[in-house]
């Protein structure tokens, strides 16, 4: 019998089978041993042979291939294929198009592993998207290594959310709200309390906010939230997705949760909540909830 992986790696993807192919390239390249981890492709109805392209990586990886429908955008349900049948104590989470540096895996593993109780880990991601697009070679897909070391050097490129961790520090875990910069492009999760807390709520079908949806539970219910820079990766540049729904999926979520500290999501910056909470003394969401004896 094969001994359990240390990590479940999980990739939702629907037709980029050509980023999807580096993704999977670099976990080839991992410096944990093939067989200590297992790899998900947890595919929402693609039609471009992503399919055949997984069963190519059977005699490198040890990858198994989930495929639902094309119903529409169901990418919290692709991840919950993954998390339902994961085999490894930790998830990580991986988009296609994001390539992980050698040692990220184990990274990922010895943050959870180091840590008393439940982890929820926040990789590093050069290259992220944001209003400017990373200049032609600048990111070579088959070598996040060397593309991390030149950016590091170069000072380019940083994870956009090198504002937050310098304004709030990287102790994410005394934050009122680490859940806001919990983007699943690069985290893990402690595998069975994701599932505890209901995995990724499926309502979401368009983009933006399941993942920090599923941080928000994670974080009520006790995770200890980490940032590993070790656990690194580089964002391959890709056209976008149309983000305009994620106001109206924001709105979803202030109202779910419906605490002052909730309620400010839909009209802040998501960098600028913490500060907020600070400012007007919020009670945390538990303290509030409690308050009104629904805690």
């Amino acid at each position: 019998m094969t001994a359990p992986p240390r990590c479940t790696v999980i990739v939702p993807t629907y037709n980029r089978a050509a980023l999807l192919r580096y993704t999977l390239d670099s976990f080839v390249r991992q410096d944990m041993p093939v067989d200590d981890f297992e790899v998900i492709v947890a595919d929402d109805g693609s039609s471009d042979g992503t399919d055949a392209l997984v069963a190519g990586y059977a005699d490198r990886l040890r990858i198994r291939y989930f495929y639902q429908e094309d119903e529409g955008f169901r990418a919290a349900q692709a991840r919950n294929l993954g998390l339902r049948d994961a085999r490894g104590p930790v998830s990580v989470f991986v988009d296609s198009g994001v390539v992980l540096s050698s040692r990220a895996l184990t990274a990922h593993c010895a943050a959870h592993e180091k840590t008393a109780g439940p982890a929820a880990v926040i990789g590093y991601v050069w290259a992220a998207p944001s209003t400017n697009t990373p200049p032609p070679g600048s990111v070579d897909p088959a070598d996040p290594d060397g593309t991390i070391e030149r950016l590091a050097r170069d000072r380019s490129l940083p994870d956009i959310r090198d504002y937050y961790y310098e304004r709030y520090g990287e102790q994410l875990w005394t934050l009122a709200a680490p859940w806001l910069v919990f983007w699943t492009c690069n985290v893990s999760v402690n595998t069975a309390q994701a599932r505890a807390v209901g995995m990724f709520d499926e309502a979401y079908r368009s983009w933006g906010g399941e993942d920090v949806d599923l941080a928000y539970r994670l974080h009520r219910a006790g995770a200890r939230f980490l940032l590993s820079r070790d656990a690194a990766a580089v964002h391959c540049p890709h056209p976008k997705e149309d983000t305009r729904s994620a106001k109206a999926n924001h709105h979803y979520f202030a109202a779910k949760y419906d605490t002052p500290i909730t309620r400010l999501r839909p009209d802040h910056d998501n960098f600028l909540i913490e500060q907020i909470i600070r400012d007007q003394n919020l009670p945390s969401c538990a303290e509030y909830l409690a308050a009104r004896g629904n805690g």
